[in-house]
């Protein structure tokens, strides 16, 4: 059995996603099952997202990731991305399905840099007439 790496990413998160097929269907991420590192279930249900529009049983899969950077949410589908992208080269049969869910783009927004003088990115000082 060998393994398929591939990785996601999401504003500034990156994940690392190692699939195994003939595995148990566990979910491993940064050494921590799924429901300890997701306490949020529908964070834990984006990240599983592609078995349920493929209508695959996960229990044929054991699932390794390394996500690093930005927040929960980010992570989660940076997660979801890697996973979606793993699942295809197990199968190129699965992208189409896992394309029209939305689940194969990788979503190009991230956070504008703090200009000088001002507070944020745009947000300036409170301007006072007199």
């Amino acid at each position: 059995m060998s393994q398929i790496v591939t990785v996601g990413r999401r504003k500034r998160a990156i994940a690392r996603v190692f699939l195994q097929e003939g595995g148990s269907g566990t979910i491993e991420i940064n050494k921590r099952t799924l429901g300890d590192y997701f306490p949020v279930d529908i964070l834990a249900l984006r990240v599983t997202d592609p078995f349920r529009v493929l209508a695959l049983s996960k229990e044929g899969y054991d699932i390794r990731v390394n996500v690093a950077g930005g927040g929960i949410k980010g992570q989660a589908e940076a997660i979801r991305l890697g996973i979606s992208r793993a699942l295809v080269e197990v199968n190129e049969d699965n992208k189409p399905a896992l394309k029209h869910a939305g689940f194969m783009t990788r979503d190009s927004r991230k956070v504008e840099r703090k200009k000088p003088g001002l507070k944020k990115a745009r947000k300036s000082k409170q301007f006072s007439k007199r």
